[in-house]
């Protein structure tokens, strides 16, 4: 019999929601069928944690005397965009230091920037301040120079417009001698390794592939804290082909976030290093799926070996912005170590933490269990199929 958020509200209210993790699941559902795991199980929490280059913070650091408008700032030498209300900035989570002392002793190094600010931030560390104005009358100071910390800002906000990618690519270099440095990390020449992205059978938009539950107001774990989806994420592609499950063989669809970084914790928030490429922010992301009806128990029972992705060469087709793949695997086999191309055995490696996506939605899982955390109604679902919405290349006009 179909539930509905609000009843299964109530069930959290008195304790007596079933809750378990998308691994879990997929046991429930071989042993006791689709329809008898509905009838049984309320909510399934979804987790995944790695890199998100589309992150970063809006901030607000109060007022000065004498005031400043902020024309341009820094934090520990990052540039930030002031090009907000006087004193409100924002932060992204790729923008790198001017003159960062590592890079001058190792090229390519790229060891802070922007997402190490953040977790800093949210680590309680001191982060130097530094801004600059053209001075007014009603803003008359034109330089502040101060340590700042997460709990003296008035608010301090998350927020991505591009999370929770739905299936990504696994990415390989074929050139013949050149080493390659991408934002799926480096690559070694003639394919001999092979990175991925996704947590696969835990990750939200894998176990809600045609967007049933998931939507603008949906509750959800972010960076350690509550968190919600405030839009569809950029690049949001639910016109991706599909497999007869619904899961999206590509890239497809994507979440906006935000949440309140002052609730969040570094464990899952951390500023990641890629060589040769630039930073980003890995963040803990973690989505509960209400099982309404026996439709969306079947979603949530998918597993690796029901999810695939394609291989795709980032020394050449990638970079020319050329559609092509060199095959497709499972996630099964992409979390084996190994897989075949061309024939030859080809070491994996997964940029997101498996390990930490359980753990998160484990944890996500607890909160509900222990009425910390209660489902909320979406006050609209995102574009699906049915939208016609794709993900355009840019349309370049040559300006002569």
């Amino acid at each position: 019999m179909p539930k509905t958020i609000k009843e299964i509200n109530e069930k959290i209210r008195a304790g007596k929601a079933v809750v378990v993790d998308a691994e879990e699941i997929i046991d429930i559902v071989e042993e006791k069928g689709t329809a008898k795991a509905a009838e049984e199980v309320d909510v399934v929490t979804t987790g995944t944690f790695g890199p998100m280059c589309s992150s970063g913070a809006f901030l607000n650091l109060g007022h000065s005397r004498p005031k400043c408008k902020y024309s341009k700032a820094w934090l520990n030498g990052v540039n930030v965009h002031a090009g907000l209300a006087a004193v409100d900035i924002y932060i992204g989570a790729t923008e790198l230091p001017q003159d960062d002392p590592a890079n001058s002793v190792f090229p390519g190094r790229f060891s802070y920037g922007g997402a190490h600010v953040i977790e800093d931030l949210v680590a309680g560390r001191d982060v130097e301040l530094r801004a600059i104005s053209y001075g007014t009358d009603c803003y008359p100071r034109k330089e502040i120079r101060s340590w700042v910390k997460l709990q003296d800002l008035n608010e301090a906000v998350l927020t991505n417009p591009r999370n929770g990618y739905q299936n990504y690519n696994v990415a390989v270099n074929r050139d013949k001698d050149r080493v390659i440095y991408t934002y799926m990390g480096v690559l070694q020449p003639k394919c001999k390794n092979a990175n991925y992205c996704s947590a696969g059978q835990l990750s939200p938009l894998l176990n809600d592939p045609l967007y049933k539950t998931i939507g603008i107001g949906t509750r959800i774990f972010l960076g350690g804290a509550q968190g919600y989806v405030y839009w569809q994420g950029t690049q949001h592609n639910p016109s991706a082909k599909r497999l007869e499950n619904g899961v999206p063989a590509s890239p497809a669809g994507t979440l906006a976030v935000v949440g309140d970084l002052k609730q969040m914790d570094a464990r899952y928030l951390r500023g990641a290093s890629l060589v040769g490429y630039g930073v980003s922010l890995a963040i803990g992301l973690g989505v509960p799926i209400p099982i309404l009806n026996e439709e969306i128990a079947r979603y949530v029972s998918v597993r690796d070996e029901d999810i695939v992705a394609q291989i795709v060469d980032y020394s050449s087709d990638y970079p020319n912005g050329v559609s092509g793949s060199l095959g497709q695997v499972t996630y099964k086999e992409l979390k084996s170590g190994f897989i075949q191309i061309d024939g030859k055995k080809v070491p994996t490696a997964g940029l997101s933490s498996y390990a930490r996506a359980k753990e998160i939605a484990g944890q996500l899982k607890e909160w509900i269990q222990t009425k910390r955390f209660y489902l909320s109604e979406p006050a609209g679902l995102l574009p699906g199929v049915e939208s016609g919405l794709t993900c355009k290349p840019f349309s370049e006009r040559p300006i002569s």
